[in-house]
């Protein structure tokens, strides 16, 4: 197909098919949790919040922090070797954003009412303030990213209109995403008494945003990497290295910060009560933190250039103490004031999975259509067998 004179192309591929075939599932059970509402889940009043606003709104908004991170590292702090990760980093929190607002949909209850808040202002509201950030700042990705899709479609004119706008689009994403990363945390300040008190504490704000600016540009690092795998882009070791040491140093603020406020509350014996919430916290620590930073730090102290298998390891180990601390926060820390077990059921596995294989598939068509990565224009040109091998 072609549009505007540029050739659009999606291959069809084994792991495709299989992201297609739950994309369509995904398609019958939205229809169906939109006629019947949510008692396709498991949700009760003891566990009004499962998996869905785990993976949608805790763990996926802090994973797409890595927008507005590398886009203030490259745009406001002037780093320019960072140049090539910008436009994929904007794509994956475009995405990531949209998938949010989408899963936030699922979980209303009355879904058809999810336009009220902006008419109807709770402005002394946690929940309003996260809506109305995560709806706005949504808004300014779309803009951020619509100068690469206009100028593939050869619109070049309203490519440049939106270009011109950088500026102001990086400043108030900077500020809307400082705003709501910290306020996912706000929202448990207020379950005082009930989120255990290894997770619990009037810092939980500061510790939200800390932790997604430092994932955020390790969840890049690995799409850097799965991308540069499977389209065969070149590895930017200088634009690498700066986000592997943008992540630990945070990290390492976040890691002292976390680790002091329980000692300062008294609640370091509890963490090594070896119960099942003290070892869910300590693997946190350890994945999350103390593991990656050791190998950071031992790295930085001994003087040793950072490889590209060290920088990918410790991206990975990030997201995935992250993707523990989240959990934690959600699952296992409010399970005693709970009360009842709860475990998703077999509608919300599926349409988690759905809703992540219809991200990937628009990332991979957009990836594979569009001008994100620098190398893109260059293996487009080399021929069927460099592009798509």
């Amino acid at each position: 197909m072609t549009i505007n004179g540029t050739r659009i192309t999606f291959r069809m591929t084994p792991f495709r098919l299989v992201l297609i075939g739950f994309s369509l599932i995904f398609v019958g059970i939205v229809a169906y949790r939109l006629v019947n509402g949510l008692q396709m889940t498991n949700l009760t009043d003891a566990w009004p919040w499962g998996l869905w606003i785990y993976v949608d709104v805790k763990l996926g908004v802090a994973l797409a922090a890595g927008g507005f991170t590398t886009a203030g590292i490259y745009y406001v702090l002037g780093v320019k070797k960072v140049k090539s990760v910008v436009k994929p980093a904007i794509l994956t929190a475009w995405l990531g954003y949209c998938l949010v607002g989408f899963g936030l949909l699922m979980d209303l209850g009355r879904w058809y009412g999810w336009w009220h808040p902006i008419f109807s202002w709770g402005e002394h509201s946690v929940m309003f303030e996260l809506y109305m950030c995560v709806l706005l700042y949504t808004i300014v990705l779309t803009c951020e990213f619509a100068p690469v899709l206009f100028k593939g479609l050869g619109l070049r004119k309203v490519s440049s209109f939106f270009t011109r706008l950088t500026a102001p689009l990086v400043i108030g994403g900077i500020a809307l995403s400082t705003m709501h990363q910290s306020s996912l945390g706000s929202m448990y300040v207020l379950t005082l008494g009930k989120l255990n008190e290894l997770w619990w504490t009037m810092l939980l704000p500061i510790l939200y945003y800390s932790s997604a600016v430092a994932v955020g540009p390790a969840m890049v690092t690995c799409e850097t990497a799965l991308a540069g795998r499977f389209f065969r882009h070149e590895w930017d070791a200088p634009a690498m290295t700066y986000l592997a040491k943008w992540s630990g140093y945070v990290m390492t603020f976040y890691t002292v910060l976390r680790v002091g406020d329980l000692a300062v509350r008294g609640q370091l014996a509890a963490l090594f009560a070896l119960d099942t919430v003290s070892v869910m916290c300590l693997l946190e620590l350890g994945i999350g933190c103390l593991l990656p930073l050791w190998f950071f730090w031992s790295y930085k102290l001994l003087g040793r250039e950072m490889t590209k298998t060290m920088i990918v390891r410790n991206a990975v180990l990030m997201v995935l103490g992250v993707a523990l601390n989240r959990g934690n926060v959600v699952f296992t820390g409010m399970a005693k004031a709970a009360g009842a077990s709860y475990f998703p059921s077999v509608a919300e596995l599926f349409l988690t999975m759905g809703l992540i294989s219809v991200g990937i598939l628009i990332y991979l068509f957009i990836v594979e259509n569009f001008d994100v990565f620098p190398a893109h224009d260059q293996h487009a040109a080399s021929g069927p067998a460099q592009a798509h091998g």
